[in-house]
């Protein structure tokens, strides 16, 4: 029996599986707004973000912003702002999830370079902090409250 799960799972958290990747990226799915997407597990990406070119497939409001980005080799990307998003993880939900939208396709390239899926977005350490996220590596999950 897993002690870690079932320590976690006493204290009220949540367990949800992660697929790895032949790139070694975690995904998991999601859905937001009531729209099914596949998201990438980052710790190291500091906000949730979503690929513009997906706002209206999940049905994002967005607002201008003039922060721009960096991660994953891109400087200096423009942005917009997408608030209050319902969030759903098969039974779990959260209502008012913010998401910075920005160009990945530097990420799905290189995901397709790996020969793995593109995905719509990541969901960083904003999320996990709030959630107080433990992540499994050896049982390919992560647990949030």
């Amino acid at each position: 029996m897993n002690q870690l799960r079932n320590f976690l799972e006493q204290k009220g958290f949540y367990r949800i599986i992660l697929k790895r990747l032949k790139s070694g990226h975690y995904t998991f799915n999601v859905k937001i707004n009531n729209v099914a997407g596949v998201f990438i597990l980052d710790t190291g990406a500091s906000n949730s973000c979503i690929g513009f070119v997906f706002d209206s497939y999940f049905n994002l409001t967005k607002e201008e912003s003039n922060i721009k980005a960096a991660g994953a080799g891109a400087l200096n990307m423009k942005t917009a702002l997408a608030k209050n998003n319902l969030l759903e993880i098969r039974d779990w939900k959260i209502k008012k999830m913010n998401f910075i939208l920005m160009d990945l396709s530097h990420i799905n390239k290189a995901l397709k370079e790996a020969d793995d899926s593109p995905v719509h977005g990541v969901i960083g350490a904003d999320f996990l902090k709030q959630h107080r996220a433990v992540i499994d590596y050896g049982k390919n999950c992560f647990y949030l409250i």
